[in-house]
C-alpha cells in the first residue's frame, strides 16, 4: 500500500492558472483521511507555498515539505529542519563570475529572501511567486555568514539556453544543475535533488521506497520520479521525464494528480 505521495507544484499540482482544482483538493483530503502523507516537493521555499499548504490542510508539524528542490526538508508549520544541504558564499563568487562570462542574469536564495547583484524581471517574479523580499547587493562582497540555499541563472529562454550550452563540464561535476522552468536554471549542492529530499524524509518517517509515489512534469522532477516505487509523469510533462516514469497521468489542467491518487491510493478510477 502506498503511504506517501510527493507532488511537484507548477505544472503538476497547480493548474495553468496556479489554482488547485476541486477534484484534486478532494482526492488529497481523502488520502489524508486514509493516513497517507501528502508532501509538496518544490523548488520554492516553504514560505512561498504557505497559501497552498493552508488551502490543502497540510500546515502542521506532522506535515512536511521538500523545499528548494530537495536542499531543505522541513515541517510545514514551524519549519523545523529535518535535513539540509546548502551552498556557500564562495559558490556565489564562482557562479557570479560564470554568469558575467556567459552574459546571463543571476540571483540566489537564502532561507528568507532573494538576493541579486541586479534586479531583473525574473528576480521580481521569483520574489512575487514565493512571497519573499528581494535585495540588491554586491555579489563580490556577500557577508560570509549568509546562508545560501541555491543559486540561479535567470533570463529569457533563448539567452538562458544559449548560456547552458556554454557551461563547462566542471560546473556539472561540482553542482546539481537543473532547469526548473524555461527561464530558471538552478545550481544546488551536489548532494541535492528532489529524489534525495524525498528519500531523507522517507527515512525520517520510516517509509519504504516501494510505498512512495512521486509526481512531476519537468527536469527537476526526474530524480524523485526515478526514486519512487511508482514514478509518475504528467501528460503535459517533458519527454525526458516520461521516459523514466512508470506511469503517465492526465495533464495538470485535467486533474492528473487526482487521477493518480484515486487510481493508486484510493482504489477508484
Amino acid at each position: 500500500m502506498y503511504k506517501l505521495i510527493a507532488l511537484d507544484m507548477d505544472g503538476t499540482l497547480l493548474k495553468t492558472d496556479k489554482t488547485i482544482s476541486q477534484e484534486t483538493f478532494n482526492a488529497i483530503q481523502s488520502a489524508k483521511k486514509k493516513g497517507i502523507k501528502v508532501v509538496l516537493a518544490t523548488g520554492r521555499p516553504v514560505k512561498g507555498i504557505k497559501k497552498y499548504l493552508t488551502e490543502l490542510n497540510l500546515l502542521s508539524d506532522d506535515d512536511y515539505a521538500v523545499a528548494f528542490n530537495g536542499a531543505v526538508v522541513q515541517t510545514t508549520k514551524s519549519e523545523k529542519i529535518i535535513a539540509e544541504n546548502l551552498l556557500s558564499v564562495d559558490d556565489i563568487k564562482t557562479l557570479y563570475d560564470l554568469s558575467k562570462e556567459l552574459k546571463v542574469n543571476i540571483h540566489a536564495l537564502t532561507n528568507d529572501e532573494c538576493i541579486t547583484p541586479k534586479i531583473s524581471k525574473y528576480s521580481l517574479l521569483e520574489a512575487k511567486m514565493n512571497s519573499i523580499p528581494i535585495k540588491e547587493i554586491d555579489f563580490d562582497n556577500v557577508n560570509k555568514d549568509t546562508t545560501i540555499v541555491k543559486i540561479m541563472f535567470i533570463d529569457e529562454e533563448d539567452i538562458l539556453d544559449n548560456a547552458i550550452k556554454k557551461i563547462p563540464k566542471e560546473f556539472y561535476d561540482k553542482y546539481t544543475v537543473v532547469k526548473s522552468s524555461p527561464y530558471f536554471l538552478e545550481f544546488l549542492n551536489k548532494k541535492v535533488n528532489k529524489g534525495v529530499g524525498v528519500k531523507l524524509l522517507a527515512e525520517e518517517l520510516g517509509i519504504d521506497m516501494k510505498d512512495i509515489i512521486c509526481v512531476g512534469d519537468h527536469e527537476n522532477d526526474i530524480d524523485m520520479v526515478e526514486y519512487a516505487g511508482l514514478g509518475v509523469a504528467m501528460e503535459n510533462g517533458i519527454d525526458k521525464l516520461k521516459k523514466v516514469a512508470n506511469f503517465v497521468t492526465k495533464s495538470n489542467d485535467n486533474d492528473g494528480v487526482a487521477y493518480v491518487i484515486n487510481k493508486f491510493m484510493l482504489d477508484k478510477e
